[in-house]
């Protein structure tokens, strides 16, 4: 029985022992896991805060991009109107006109305008004289919001002296038309108008954070455009208002908000913005599910603990990458963004020692315009993505590909070691690929539309050591290949100065 009393005795203060040191062990680990993750959180809350505003702001500067385009397009239509001197020339508040020569001159113009507009979504597009009098696509709707001050009204518009014209919104309240106004001749003005629900297209974004909102504000703060159920000629949220304030510039984020600010023409405002809260849902569910996990390492101990890192790194890791991605790409094309492209190179080019032939390739579409003035910006936008996937299939994964912009293009040509000593052969041949692949690229109905490139090249060191120097050469070589007649392409060394 002692014997027994003292094994029991024995077993117990092992027992105890081994409480003690399995309590100190889960301790340690709770303590090191609690830091660690503390740690962890900290450092992915900064990052995933610097790579969401990068890529937000990113976002918003290309919704400015695309707004300035858009409004550039529609004053590029207007224009066309003056390829018919009876457009400007007719005047019939200061000349002497028969009722013949009137209706048959008006009668041409109503023809030009509508052939101007017929594959745009206007509601007006229309010549208004002094008088009040009218000719083109003019809405009911229009005419009775301006009533007899029609003429005055819109000419009161035009807000740019040098160019005479300009962009209105808001007449008499009315936010849900956009209004372009350019002078004629002295009795005659242009109006183009067209609602604001047309911006969808302008404003369209791809997936990645979830509640973004896009907005066109005026100077004053009252809403254009919203991409959410906030009306137009609605005051901006006095949070928003208050990082808005006429800045051209800023991404700001805070308790409540991320938001961005771009100015674009005519004192509008670009602003994209998303609760803070969203933003950094999934670093809050990380948090939640480190502390949960801490608890459960203190009972499970080092097995446990190791899972949670894991768990913690990973999702972390993925979300980085993801947004990394998506602030150096070109979110139509798929390809490196301009500011991107040029970094990586001239990256490259500071770390090559060996002078090592390299290449930059510039290319440009040929009668891309046409494309876009005929078949649509929409239409055109998928031209540009299949140029993207022309580029991955002629050039190599080490090859850098990038959107300058508009309908420029440029590769970074790595040429590896074998290439070396035939390097220009190498480049003929890429080039010849690529212009190749062009040729049979055609598009509009019925392949009315012939998509071919104009390319120019410079190589490194022998024309320039750095990114600038190279595309200033390979851009006049791609002048010569436009004036060659397109659809070819040179090497700088060839180009006559």
């Amino acid at each position: 029985m002692a014997s027994n009393n003292k094994d029991s005795a024995s077993s117990a203060r092992i027992r105890k022992l081994k409480n003690l040191m399995l309590f100190i062990n889960i301790f340690i680990i709770a303590a090191l896991t609690t830091v660690i993750s503390v740690l962890t959180i900290q450092k992915t809350d900064e990052a995933l805060k610097s790579k969401v505003t990068t890529m937000v702001s990113a976002l918003n500067v290309q919704m400015q991009k695309n707004l300035d385009s858009y409004l550039q397009r529609m004053e590029t239509i207007g224009t066309l109107i003056f390829a018919t001197e009876e457009v400007y020339e007719y005047d019939p508040i200061s000349n002497s006109i028969d009722d013949y020569d009137s209706i048959k001159t008006e009668t041409l113009i109503e023809d030009q305008l509508y052939n101007i507009c017929i594959m745009e979504n206007f509601v007006d597009f229309s010549i208004v004289y002094s008088d009040n009098h009218h000719v083109g696509k003019m809405s009911n709707g229009t005419v009775a919001l301006f009533g007899d001050k029609l003429y005055n009204d819109l000419t009161a518009m035009i807000n740019r002296q040098k160019t005479a014209d300009g962009w209105y919104t808001g007449y008499n309240g009315n936010y849900k038309r956009i209004y372009y106004v350019k002078r004629v001749n002295d009795n005659a003005v242009l109006v183009i108008s067209f609602y604001t629900d047309e911006l969808d297209d302008v404003f369209e974004h791809p997936g990645g954070i979830e509640d973004i909102t896009v907005r066109l504000v005026e100077e004053n703060n009252v809403v254009i455009y919203s991409s959410d159920d906030l009306q137009e000629g609605e005051a901006l949220a006095n949070d928003i208002a208050e990082t808005v304030n006429n800045r051209s510039a800023v991404t700001i984020m805070d308790n409540n908000y991320l938001v961005t600010v771009q100015e674009c023409g005519d004192k509008w405002h670009v602003v994209c913005s998303a609760p803070t809260k969203v933003i950094l849902k999934e670093k809050n569910d990380v948090t939640y599910y480190v502390a949960i996990t801490a608890i459960i390492a203190s009972i499970l101990a080092a097995i446990v603990s190791i899972a949670i890192m894991s768990k913690i790194i990973s999702p972390v890791n993925e979300i980085v990458d993801t947004l990394d991605d998506e602030a150096h790409t070109d979110l139509l094309t798929g390809i490196l963004n301009k500011r991107t492209f040029e970094k990586r190179v001239e990256a490259t080019l500071l770390q090559d020692n060996d002078s090592r032939k390299k290449a930059v390739i510039l290319i440009d579409l040929d009668n891309f315009k046409g494309v876009n003035d005929t078949l649509g910006h929409a239409y055109g936008d998928k031209v540009l993505a299949n140029v993207g996937d022309i580029l991955k299939r002629v050039f190599y994964v080490e090859d850098y590909l990038g959107r300058l912009g508009g309908d420029e293009f440029c590769v970074f040509l790595n040429i590896s070691d074998i290439q070396q000593g035939n390097y220009i052969a190498h480049i003929e041949e890429k080039c010849g690929e690529l212009a190749n692949e062009f040729r049979h690229n055609y598009t509009g109905e019925n392949n009315t539309y012939k998509i071919s490139a104009s390319i120019g090249v410079a190589i490194f060191p022998i024309h320039g050591d750095n990114f600038t120097d190279l595309y200033k050469c390979a851009d006049k070589a791609l002048y010569n290949s436009k004036h060659k007649g397109k659809d070819t392409f040179t090497i700088y060394e060839e180009v006559q100065e």
